[in-house]
């Protein structure tokens, strides 16, 4: 059997290689079987199924709400998962909120027929702020077991690569290195300590799936070198001037929709531009 029908034969049985939408959901999914099986990282799983279950409900009846078509739920799998992983509550409400929260954001917080905001990031930052004495977001580390995290940050280097983002990633990671060092030599705190919470399940998530959402991060390369090491200076700040632990959240929560209502305005501007001439 030659390469190429080998390759056609993949492209044909598995998704991955046709449509990029589900390549996130698997990536997902490994990274939630690794941290459970590593470090039982889950509350419990009626609170996953009930994370998921509100997600992809709430995206189907909304979708077919507002567009007249039953969307597709790979985005919403996606969601529910991430809310799953990060929310810690004693209470099972929380997660169906949050993941209720995470979708509504993508049909009622829009700009110029865009949603701004990740939605998963949006629906953490709203149960932060609005029950705060009822959740919690997940902040352990790996612990002295590093193998988990190498293979999922090769997978998510990977990954992120196929669709196009790992420089946001790099970005953000090396932008988050740089600002450690400047956080300890403010504050006196070991350099490695400063670093530490990027090798957190938390981040992972952020890293290879937030920041790198194809529909809430800016188009224009340059943009996508800018708005990271905006997002990682922000989250610095938060950290030094606020204690903030979940800084980085917060960071991306405040940056990320003013990117992207900026580059809406500039496009909107350039193409005024261009027809104007064409016009006279």
């Amino acid at each position: 059997m030659s390469e190429n029908t080998i390759v056609n034969s993949l492209k044909r049985w598995i998704p991955i290689y046709t449509d990029k939408r589900y390549i996130a959901p698997i990536f997902i999914t490994l990274i939630l079987i690794a941290a459970e099986l590593s470090f039982g990282i889950l509350e419990g799983y009626p609170k996953l199924a009930t994370a998921i279950l509100a997600s992809l409900g709430t995206e189907l009846i909304l979708g077919k709400i507002v567009t007249g078509k039953w969307r597709n739920l790979a985005s919403a799998y996606v969601s529910g998962i991430s809310v799953a992983i990060l929310i810690r509550s004693p209470m099972i409400w929380p997660y169906a909120l949050c993941s209720i929260i995470a979708i509504t954001t993508k049909y009622v917080l829009r700009y110029k027929g865009r949603h701004i905001w990740n939605p998963s990031n949006f629906g953490v930052v709203a149960l932060l702020l609005l029950a705060s004495d009822s959740v919690a977001v997940l902040s352990i580390q790996w612990g002295n077991n590093v193998w988990p995290m190498l293979v999922i940050w090769v997978l998510g280097f990977i990954i992120v690569w196929r669709v196009n983002r790992l420089h946001i990633s790099t970005v953000y990671i090396v932008s988050f290195l740089f600002f450690s060092l400047f956080r300890s030599w403010m504050t006196g705190n070991p350099f490695l300590g400063e670093v530490a919470p990027i090798t957190g399940p938390m981040y992972q998530l952020f890293i290879f799936f937030m920041i790198t959402d194809p529909k809430t991060t800016v188009s224009s390369k340059w943009g996508q070198y800018v708005v990271p090491f905006a997002i990682a200076a922000v989250e610095m700040v938060l950290r030094l001037a606020f204690h903030a632990v979940y800084a980085p959240f917060y960071a991306l929560f405040i940056v990320g929709p003013i990117a992207m209502v900026i580059e809406i305005k500039w496009n909107e501007y350039m193409e005024k531009r261009e027809i104007k001439p064409a016009a006279s």
